[in-house]
């Protein structure tokens, strides 16, 4: 007969499984139930194996950035916005480090492939937007300059939430961002203030300053 699911049980393995990763535990099928009241059969009711359980954190990273990405309010400017979901992306993978390398381990499938994709969504529609207003070339394939944002800002962060480079290496974000923008149309002078803007409103923990 099958075992009935407790939404609540599988939520404190994956806060538990968090928890490890930010303190370097070794997470194993006995270690993962130590001290969660569990037995190691709910990681098989809820997980099917250790191999769901890391799928499930991998999906929990990108829920958590989801719920970041959410918290991000749009203004008149939508280069502006792009900029603090890019400032966002990078300051939910400080805040969970651990966490956000394991989201980009394919060796784990997620749960939740469409819920992933969502996140990326996020960055479309700041894109289109900025098509729309005239600040990009109606040319502009939203997707397209979406992930080129995230490879931007993927690839400071993973150079500083795991070493070897400082937080103040984010604010080179700036720059990259104002010629990424600047390439696809926008005016150079009203990228510039645009991007230090939305960096300097969200700019993540450790940064120094949007003007580098």
């Amino acid at each position: 007969m099958a075992r009935t699911k407790d939404p609540a049980v599988r939520t404190r393995l994956i806060e538990r499984a968090a928890l490890m990763l930010r303190t370097r535990e070794p997470i194993t099928l006995r270690s993962l139930v130590t001290g969660t009241g569990v037995s190691t059969m709910a990681v098989y009711t809820h997980f099917g194996g250790m191999d769901g359980m890391w799928g499930a954190l991998r999906q929990e990273g990108f829920t958590r950035l989801a719920a970041r990405f959410a918290t991000v309010t749009t203004s008149t400017d939508p280069v502006r916005d792009l900029t603090v979901l890019i400032a966002a992306y990078c300051g939910n993978a400080l805040d969970h480090p651990d966490l956000y390398r394991v989201m980009f381990d394919a060796n784990y499938e997620l749960e939740d492939l469409q819920a992933a994709d969502d996140t990326l969504e996020h960055l479309v529609q700041a894109v289109r937007r900025g098509v729309d207003a005239g600040r990009f070339e109606p040319a502009t394939v939203p997707l397209d300059l979406a992930i080129q944002s995230w490879a931007v800002a993927h690839g400071l962060v993973s150079l500083v939430a795991g070493g070897p480079l400082p937080p103040s290496t984010l604010d080179h974000a700036v720059p990259m961002l104002t010629a990424l923008f600047g390439g696809a149309g926008d005016d150079p002078v009203r990228c510039r203030s645009s991007v230090e803007d939305g960096w300097n409103a969200a700019r993540p923990s450790g940064g120094d300053t949007g003007g580098t």
